[in-house]
């Protein structure tokens, strides 16, 4: 119950700022989605005996998302370097490679990703809600089969609860409601484009669920936090997202590439 009244508040507000947002309330409202995503991995992390990355690891979280595309590889490549001089500070050297490692992997991961969630809106705003329900059909989907059906453990290791029977669910509703969206707002993709992107979008975002499990499960932690009721912490809920949307972002971007 927790979880259906979480995602009945949650849902229309995501739909609101998506869809009718101004440009500003995108950014602002997908910077504070970030932070928050930030500080639960360096939650999760700190159980690897990683320090958390204080004020400056937010900073250049916030910079990957103000930055320009074309200035990608710039703003990368300082922060990687970034990292390697602060890894500098470790009392026991020996963290000080895992520690730069990590932290960068931070950014990238939670602030790197989301930055697509900017350039999809730009797109069109159907291109960022597409990349979003995606994986809310899917988990959805995956959850209450899993519950009924499931039987074959899918990684029993990483994440005992889910199975095959849950990952087809998936599968199956996200390619569902991915071709009736796409046809419906963005006509100019074709029913072959419709199934393959959303299909793999899914799978995708499936591979994101297990790494975020992973991460916790080494970290012997069983949620981010325990700011969503129902869902635990607002990675656990978007993690699958996370992976997606880079997927959808480079369908929009091997198309202007080659065929503009």
């Amino acid at each position: 119950m927790k979880r259906l009244i979480t995602a009945s508040l949650m849902i229309p507000a995501v739909l609101y700022v998506t869809l009718l947002g101004p440009a500003w309330l995108v950014f602002a409202v997908t910077a504070l989605v970030a932070l928050i995503c930030y500080s639960e991995y360096c939650t999760v992390v700190s159980g690897y005996g990683v320090s958390r990355s204080g004020p400056v690891g937010y900073a250049a979280g916030l910079l990957v998302l103000a930055a320009k595309p074309d200035t990608g590889f710039l703003v990368m490549t300082l922060l990687a370097l970034l990292a390697l001089g602060l890894s500098l500070r470790a009392h026991d050297l020996t963290r000080a490679l895992p520690d730069a490692a990590l932290w960068l992997t931070g950014i990238v991961y939670i602030f790197g990703a989301w930055k697509f969630a900017i350039l999809l809106r730009e797109a069109s705003p159907h291109w960022l809600t597409y990349a979003l329900a995606l994986n809310w059909v899917g988990d959805g989907a995956a959850y209450y089969v899993g519950r009924l059906w499931g039987k074959h453990k899918m990684s029993p290791v990483v994440s005992p609860q889910k199975s095959w029977e849950g990952a087809a669910a998936s599968l199956v509703g996200s390619v569902i409601f991915g071709v009736i969206y796409l046809g419906r707002f963005l006509p100019s993709v074709s029913l072959m484009e419709a199934i393959a992107l959303t299909a793999v979008a899914n799978a995708a975002g499936q591979i994101g669920d297990l790494a975020e499990s992973a991460l916790k499960r080494g970290a012997k932690v069983k949620d981010s936090s325990t700011l969503l009721p129902g869902h635990g912490g607002l990675l656990d809920r978007v993690d699958s997202t996370l992976f997606a949307m880079p997927v959808v972002y480079l369908k929009l971007y091997l198309v202007s590439a080659f065929f503009s």
